[in-house]
């Protein structure tokens, strides 16, 4: 089923929060809610009611793919074009592709991370 923008937010805070070591907080404003790993931003969830968007970490080429196949994501917003995607309700937006793209995300912030920052677990 595809998402509302309130409910694409809460599937993504819900993933978020069940990964080992995941953090949250407000450093660049009180509209951006951000997620973070061993120090590093895996997602950020934009609380504006006018712009319901979440925005991952991608693999280049995944994130290629994934602006070519949904028109609800695009080039990441607020961070590096290249490795970062954001993602709007829309068309086959769903709360498992959701939870798919914070997973993998959060993997690929933990894989940059140095080992003595990892969390247990994890």
């Amino acid at each position: 089923m595809t998402l509302t923008g309130v409910r694409l937010q809460q599937a993504a805070r819900r993933a978020a929060e069940a990964l080992p070591g995941t953090s949250s907080g407000r450093p660049f404003t009180e509209k951006l809610d951000v997620y973070k790993v061993a120090g590093k931003v895996f997602l950020i969830v934009t609380d504006d009611p006018d712009e319901r968007i979440i925005t991952v970490k991608a693999d280049p080429e995944h994130g290629r793919r994934l602006r070519g196949s949904h028109p609800s994501i695009t080039a990441g917003r607020y961070l590096d074009k290249t490795h970062w995607v954001s993602v709007g309700a829309g068309p086959g937006i769903t709360a498992a592709l959701v939870e798919n793209l914070v997973t993998d995300s959060y993997d690929l912030a933990l894989g940059s991370a140095p080992r003595s920052r990892r969390p247990e677990g994890a």
